[in-house]
């Protein structure tokens, strides 16, 4: 069993980082919209490094803000802004050693599975979600849902019962429009909740998985991936990002995963919502219903070759649409398929 972090307290300094992208170069008012709400929603003071606002920073320099963060004792928390598509060459810097003798909770999602992985490897809980670009610096006001979850995750430990929100949003607002910093993105009723697949059973055990292309990549470039008896009986937790790879892409990878000994080891799988609309590929609502189908199938096809007995939950909202909620990254989930109820442990 991994060991969750001490949880910061109202008005306890947290490090905002980006561990990924410096993207808060490029939008600054919308990263200062989310340091704001940090410290009016949730009485944190943000505290950021060297490299937080650089675009570009060499990986070494990002490792080193980590360490710093880490390391330091009136850092409770870290917090990544934003992904990105590079982390995976800051691991190799990263001293593993130190981060096990600072454990605190982490906070990102997409390109964070990278040091989300890292932390499981150490031993360390952390929390897959929660960029404060994105969920705190959303256009016109943050989600109560998000928030909700985010507020649990940070301040208390114990069960948190995930539920499916009335609507969504799959639509990302264009940052370089000052607009989106007072719009909120265009919301869709979430017709029928989450979709289960073999929902005979109750299951307690801890998570691996996130993005699911990132671990693809993890899987390639074999950065100290699990071995099946390590993953044995977890509940895996995958979802896409705004790159809205194909449902070939997704069933590849976890066939892939199938053929490492992986795939078959998990006792259920929680898929994160899809997006299937982005700025660049602006879908039809159709278009997106035929991406969502298309994936649901993709993965119910490998599930069926590698697992066929394992429990699948679809559409659970951790994931690249509004709202997130926040899932424990090595923690505990528990899923009551009679119950049709998913509650996480933070």
């Amino acid at each position: 069993m991994r060991t969750y972090p001490p949880k910061p307290k109202p008005g306890d300094r947290v490090a905002v980082l980006s561990p990924s992208a410096g993207v808060p170069q490029v939008f600054p008012e919308l990263h200062e919209q989310g340091l704001r709400r940090l410290r009016d929603e949730l009485d944190l003071i943000p505290v950021e490094y060297p490299t937080t606002r650089v675009l570009g920073a060499p990986a070494a320099d990002r490792a080193r803000d980590l360490h710093a963060a880490f390391a330091d004792p009136d850092i409770k928390a870290v917090l990544a802004a934003i992904g990105g598509e590079d982390q995976i060459t800051v691991l190799p810097h990263l001293d593993g050693e130190l981060l096990r003798a600072n454990p605190k909770p982490f906070f990102g999602y997409s390109d964070n599975t990278n040091l989300l992985h890292f932390l499981w490897r150490q031993g360390i809980v952390g929390y897959h979600g929660g960029s404060t670009m994105v969920h705190l610096g959303r256009g016109g006001r943050t989600h109560q849902d998000t928030m909700a979850s985010l507020r649990a995750a940070l301040f208390h430990p114990g069960w948190f019962d995930l539920t499916a929100p009335l609507a969504f949003s799959d639509e990302a607002l264009n940052w370089n429009d000052p607009a989106s910093l007072t719009t909120e993105p265009v919301a869709r009723r979430a017709a029928g909740g989450w979709t289960w697949y073999r929902p005979e059973k109750v299951i307690e055990a801890p998570t691996w998985g996130g993005n699911l292309e990132i671990v693809g990549w993890l899987l390639m470039a074999d950065r100290a991936v699990p071995t099946p008896d390590e993953i044995d009986g977890h509940v895996l937790i995958l979802e896409t990002s705004e790159e809205m790879p194909s449902a070939q892409e997704v069933f590849r990878t976890l066939r892939n995963m199938g053929e490492r000994g992986l795939l078959g080891r998990f006792s259920a799988l929680l898929m994160g919502r899809a997006k299937a609309w982005e700025i660049r590929r602006e879908t039809t609502l159709p278009e997106r219903e035929a991406y969502a189908a298309d994936q649901r199938a993709a993965v119910t096809r490998a599930m069926a070759t590698y697992n066929p007995n394992a429990t699948i939950v679809f559409d659970v909202d951790f994931g690249h649409t509004d709202p997130q909620l926040i899932v424990p990254y090595g923690g505990l989930v528990r899923i009551d398929g009679p119950g049709r109820t998913i509650s996480v442990h933070y």
